[in-house]
């Protein structure tokens, strides 16, 4: 596995300070926000210099019921090809359902059963016959814990790699996160898995309120997560470490000098000098190798698995009741959490809304009772342009002038007429009849 050295994710807002941070090794980005034929410049002139790029995907959901789609890894593949990157990374997490069509946008935990390690080992196996180079799976940060697990994290993550030779990316701020919204111990699951997997380590800020910490990406590095990375650090060097920063970007030194602090906990060298590469795991079993139940029975898990996903995906994003054995009020937490990013993402996709509607609070108590019991089904275009014609069915907004432009606004992207004022009734009555 290569090694990596001291990097940060690479963000369009902050791409002008990343160039110029002094001893930069390597960036991250999301693989979703670039297309492999239309590489941004910034990221051209790094890997120009000898900069490193790595893809971090977020959308295929390993963990889901459903076998990866095609089409997203075949886009993934395409992007780490164009970057010339060593690996690929994702998280172990579900994002969506098909049965009834939800989309989270976001990660979901994944239920810590026999079922589900089924299942994601063989969609593992599915990305990695798929992907032209190797993949690396992070663990995730969570609001919420699921009922009847029957593995601890170690034991999950431990024989996903023993299974299928998958690569480990370990965020640090995941497990310092965990600790507190779970109760999980993040020393006791350093302990326990195979660190000889590891591609490379996250690093990122957060914030606590009303004892729920929230994985921000938004804030400074802590101390209580830089604790954590010095005993990753103690059990073995990292081939790499990378700072995470999403939103509410701070001065270029500030960057620089968290990155200096991290680099500081682990003492990496350049990957000039680094050290021999950790030892290669042990072959992956073959993925057409039946196992456990047979060939029926994974399918069986998948709709297990299946099942438990759509219902508390459902609670989450379209107000249905909360499965039992769930903590109600965290349920509720992660659920107000997703709508707050959901309208802050579809702001950020289209930044006419806000002001058509009188400002961010206006536009933020809209988009909030729309999304209350309206899931998300086809991505954040989607979810805007549904969100303008559901205020445009309302007659809304009440001012007719801010009606006419969101009627343009509208109208521009679908290229098509609104409802007609008959129709508007009659879906409002359906509405409300529902």
């Amino acid at each position: 596995m290569a090694h990596l050295g001291v990097g940060i994710g690479w963000r369009p807002e902050i791409a002008e300070a990343v160039e110029r941070l002094p001893g930069l090794d390597w960036v991250e980005v999301v693989a979703e926000n670039i297309c492999s034929g239309h590489l941004p410049a910034s990221l051209l002139r790094l890997r120009e210099r000898g900069v490193r790029v790595v893809p971090h995907g977020v959308s295929l959901g390993l963990g889901g019921a459903d076998r990866p789609d095609a089409g997203k890894l075949a886009a993934l593949g395409e992007r780490a090809v164009a970057l010339g990157a060593p690996l690929v990374t994702e998280h172990i997490a579900f994002v969506r359902t098909s049965s009834p069509a939800l989309e989270a946008g976001h990660l979901l935990p994944v239920r810590r059963t026999r079922d589900a390690l089924d299942v994601l080992c063989e969609n593992v196996r599915i990305a990695q016959d798929a992907l032209p180079v190797p993949l690396a799976l992070e663990n995730i940060a969570a609001l919420i814990s699921w009922p009847g697990e029957e593995l601890t994290e170690a034991q999950f993550l431990t024989e996903l790699v023993e299974r299928t030779g998958v690569r480990l990316l370990i965020d640090v701020a995941n497990l310092h996160t965990n600790r507190v919204n779970r109760g999980e111990d993040p020393f006791a699951v350093l302990d326990a898995i195979p660190l000889e997997a590891l591609a490379y380590v996250h690093v990122a800020g957060g914030v606590e309120r009303d004892g729920v910490w929230h994985d921000t990406h938004a804030h400074p590095v802590p101390e209580v997560v830089l604790d954590i990375l010095a005993e990753l650090r103690r059990r073995v060097s990292p081939p790499g470490v990378l700072l995470e920063r999403d939103d509410d970007f701070p001065a270029e030194a500030e960057l620089a000098g968290e990155l200096a602090a991290i680099r500081g906990v682990v003492g990496l060298p350049g990957p000039a000098s680094a050290g021999p590469a950790p030892s290669p795991l042990g072959s992956a079993p073959d993925p057409r190798t039946p196992e456990g139940e047979g060939p029926a029975g994974p399918e069986r898990a998948r709709v297990r698995v299946g099942v438990e996903q759509a219902a508390l995906l459902s609670a989450l994003v379209a107000g249905t009741p909360v499965p039992e054995g769930f903590d109600r009020r965290r349920v509720r937490v992660q659920a107000r959490a997703l709508a707050a990013k959901r309208a802050g993402v579809v702001a950020r996709l289209a930044p006419e809304l806000p002001g058509i509607l009188g400002g961010e609070d206006p536009y933020r108590e809209a988009f909030l009772g729309y999304a209350r019991n309206r899931p998300m089904t086809a991505g954040y275009r989607r979810d805007a342009l549904d969100f303008a014609e559901h205020l445009l069915i309302r007659d809304l907004p009440a001012d007719p002038a801010a009606r006419r432009r969101l009627t343009t606004w509208w109208q521009d992207r679908v290229g098509a007429r609104p409802p007609r004022r008959i129709v508007r009734w009659a879906r409002t009555l359906v509405g409300r009849a529902a």
